[in-house]
């Protein structure tokens, strides 16, 4: 039975897997550029990031009614069960929505239906952290914050990502201002392809409690003080950062570097379906690349826990579960 953990650092557009995306496009009318479920899947090879959002944007042309987004849930809530995962934080990007005409309600109201019930379907308990795109303006964030507000009941954080360089976290202060003004929580991708200083800018003018990748603190020994003092979660893709190049192969995953500097990082799986694996595979073949040892993966599960945004009682219940697990 696989570890109990938390999954902080899913996308839930990056579940979408070839098999569902043909059902989706079939059901609404769309053309998908490939002939079979296998040309997609062999499509699922990206020199960076901008290849794989190239994709990852195309291919959210399936969605279109909440049904769709209601199906993309359920099915990674069941993929979730079976990973051993008892509590999910999902990132949402609206904007890659709205900006083809799909209204933010049915986006929102697709994914709640899912998520709704997921703590009685699967056991699995859920909340939502709306991700703005940040090679889109400032501007647009803030409209999209605007439209959420209905359904911030059900959204715990804003967070922030797409193509890193060039757009710096501070372009997005006066946006994350009014998130807080909101009583949202904050976090924000950084460090990934964009340098270390990204992730200090997240930390200071965004005020962010948890740094998603954060992989390239490692180049800057004051920052990794920093973030060891402040016990700031990073929320870490292993196969991802493969995938994208950000490391070349598994075994040289600084993940076990980041463990012995102290740092909390958490394992999670970013988008499964693009990068070949959900957050066990991740984290099982991760843990026998660079060898991590059972105490390890049970201090990487941990911090998932303590790093979620629970309650102390619901925390203390899924950390007793871990411990049970031992």
């Amino acid at each position: 039975m696989p570890i109990p953990k938390a999954e902080l650092h899913l996308h839930i557009e990056g579940t979408l897997e070839p098999e569902l995306a043909f059902r989706l496009a079939a059901r609404n009318g769309v053309t998908l550029p490939f002939d079979s479920v296998e040309d997609l899947r062999a499509a699922y090879s990206f020199g960076d990031l901008q290849s794989f959002l190239d994709l990852y944007y195309a291919l959210t042309d399936v969605l279109r009614t909440e049904q769709d987004f209601t199906d993309l849930a359920e099915a990674y809530l069941a993929r979730a069960q079976a990973d051993g995962v008892r509590h999910a934080e999902i990132f949402f990007d609206p904007q890659a929505h709205t900006s083809r005409g799909i209204a933010f309600d049915t986006v929102a109201r697709g994914l709640l239906a899912a998520l709704d019930r997921s703590q009685d379907k699967y056991g699995v308990s859920t909340s939502l952290i709306l991700s703005f795109l940040r090679d889109q303006s400032a501007e647009s964030a803030l409209e999209t914050l605007a439209a959420a507000e209905p359904f911030l009941d059900r959204i715990i954080a804003v967070g922030l990502d797409s193509a890193e360089v060039g757009h710096p976290p501070s372009k997005f202060a006066a946006v994350y201002e009014r998130a807080r003004a909101l009583g949202l929580r904050a976090v924000a991708h950084a460090g990934e392809e964009g340098p270390p200083d990204y992730i200090r800018e997240a930390l200071d003018v965004l005020g962010v409690e948890r740094i998603d990748h954060g992989v390239r603190c490692l180049e800057d020994q004051e920052l990794v003080d920093r973030l060891v003092r402040e016990r700031i979660p990073l929320t870490v893709c292993p196969f991802s950062n493969v995938r994208l190049r950000v490391v070349d192969t598994l075994d040289k995953h600084p993940l076990r570097r980041m463990l012995d500097a102290g740092l909390v990082v958490t394992v999670n799986s970013d988008d499964p379906a693009y990068f070949g694996g959900y957050v066990h595979e991740n984290l099982t073949a991760t843990a026998t690349a660079i060898g991590l040892t059972d105490d390890q993966i049970h201090t990487l599960a941990r911090n998932s826990f303590e790093a979620a945004f629970l309650d102390d009682e619901t925390r203390a219940t899924y950390l007793a579960e871990l411990d049970a697990h031992r």
